[in-house]
């Protein structure tokens, strides 16, 4: 009789089983010299019995079916078969008289009714064994998610644990990552940008190779990094160390839906206002022209007869930069107001004390929606997409308070941090006005203004909520001078002080 020498090795257990095909191997000759078995063929395979599939095994029972060989020898049943179509395959072909003996070290076989019996009950064992491998490997993967620990491999910016089973951050590289998120957060670079940068920077894997234009973006856009994962289609709350806030990461998102937006054509003259303001009479978009050495902005009339006219960019200039002038604050006057706010701040502690506790009861509410949300998930009253979503939006508002009780322990002054943000900019605004900068004086309008138009040459705004106040205030003196700082308001329905060209 003639036999095949199949002997496989799984892939599960790597490390392990290295030198497991070369022991089968002599093991298996020195059994066939023994008991005087001729070996026509020889397969060797490395790949997991758990799942059919198996090239290798396939090929060797075509060769049995095509009469090759009149039997196999293996070091054990579960070499041949951990799964109920192969085994079911193998007493098929014995039924069938293909196979007329299989050949074990470690399990004897006849085929007989009592052989095929016990042969079946192996493969059973074999796929038990599987099985409830499988079913152990989820419940401990489970059990790693409800403490947040991440059950891969690190990304780039964290190295594994391996005594805590968890993620910590590569003392090396962390910092990098994060500057990397810092830097894209401008919308100054773009993904091969950041690619230089990171080269630049001295950022490489951990096999200190360059980082791909790929990669980057995988990491862009990667929430592990301030604090949550995603797995298996759904977000957890990671117990690992963030390395970034969410804010910059929101930020850094932005950005990138941003610039994976169709963008026009660079153009050859640049018009710094174009875009900026719509017409007042027909709703229309204010475009720009070059005449004569000037630019010109005007109605585009895409919606029939306008009765607007051109007005120049220097007389628009002179417009925008007065609207900045209204809501600006003079340096001394900010820098008093600052000085307030740090006054506050020093004795502000038990506020700050108050606003955390109100935000851990926040923190706790979400905690309580989520533990609900999965019981109805488990109870079968919502669809798995539906979970995921709203426990995604549950996590990153959590996210977000926890960052805020972050910043309140660190400062102990956080509600004075928006009143200190509006201050500053205020101050900045005065010195973007003086500025020759259009481009700076459209993206600050825009900030303090929502829609901002085009009425008979005069630009006409509604300043948003802070900026409405100090547009409507009423002259403030200088706490270092005598004089008065005029700073004109342009609302809508309010002539500018500045006449532009005609």
């Amino acid at each position: 009789m003639k036999y095949f020498l199949y002997i496989r090795k799984s892939t599960d257990e790597d490390d392990r089983q290295v030198l497991s095909l070369e022991s089968q191997e002599v093991e298996l000759n020195e059994y066939a010299l023994r008991e005087r078995l001729e070996i026509v063929r020889t397969f060797r395979e490395s790949q997991t019995a758990k799942a059919p599939g198996r090239p290798i095994f396939n090929d060797m029972m075509a060769r049995i079916e095509r009469g090759e060989a009149d039997g196999i020898m293996a070091w054990h049943p579960d070499r041949l078969a951990r799964n109920s179509v192969d085994g079911g395959a193998l007493i098929y072909l014995v039924d069938g008289g293909y196979i007329k003996a299989l050949k074990f070290p470690t399990f004897w076989f006849e085929a007989t009714p009592q052989g095929k019996f016990m042969l079946n009950i192996a493969f059973g064992q074999s796929k038990y064994f599987v099985d409830n491998l499988s079913e152990n490997t989820k419940r401990g993967l489970r059990q790693k998610l409800r403490r947040g620990e991440w059950p891969g491999w690190a990304p780039v910016g964290y190295l594994n644990d391996r005594l805590k089973h968890n993620v910590i951050p590569d003392p090396d590289r962390a910092r990098l990552v994060a500057k990397l998120f810092e830097r894209y957060s401008t919308g100054t670079f773009s993904l091969y940008d950041m690619r230089h940068e990171s080269i630049s920077m001295g950022l490489f894997s951990r096999a200190q190779k360059k980082l791909s234009v790929s990669l980057i973006q995988n990491i862009l856009s990667n929430p592990f990094y301030y604090g949550i994962f995603r797995y298996n289609g759904e977000l957890h709350e990671g117990s690992h160390e963030p390395i970034i806030t969410k804010n910059l990461f929101d930020e850094v998102q932005r950005v990138m839906a941003k610039k994976a937006r169709p963008q026009n054509k660079v153009m050859k003259v640049e018009y710094p206002f174009r875009g900026l303001l719509i017409c007042d009479e027909c709703e229309c978009s204010i475009t720009a022209e070059l005449h004569k050495g000037h630019h010109y902005y005007r109605c585009t009339k895409k919606r029939g007869a306008c009765s607007q006219k051109y007005v120049r960019e220097e007389a628009l200039d002179e417009q925008i930069s007065a609207a900045l002038q209204s809501v600006s604050l003079s340096p001394a006057w900010a820098d008093t107001w600052l000085a307030k706010c740090d006054e506050d701040a020093r004795g502000d502690a038990q506020a700050s004390d108050s606003l955390a506790r109100d935000l851990r009861d926040q923190v706790k509410v979400i905690e309580d929606k989520i533990d609900r949300l999965l019981d109805s998930h488990l109870d079968g009253l919502i669809e798995k997409d539906e979970y995921a979503a709203k426990k995604k939006k549950f996590l990153n508002h959590k996210i977000d308070l926890e960052e805020k009780i972050a910043t309140i322990s660190r400062k102990g002054d956080y509600w004075l941090e928006p009143m200190r943000t509006f201050i500053s900019e205020a101050k900045q605004a005065g010195i973007i006005a003086l500025q020759e900068n259009l481009s700076a004086k459209r993206d600050f309008l825009q900030k303090i203004g929502s829609n901002p138009r085009l009425a008979a040459r005069r630009l006409m705004l509604n300043p948003r909520e802070p900026w409405r106040i100090l547009a409507d205030s009423h002259p403030r003196p200088d706490p270092s001078s005598s004089d008065f700082s005029h700073q004109p308001a342009l609302l809508r329905g309010q002539d500018s002080n500045l006449e532009p060209s005609p």
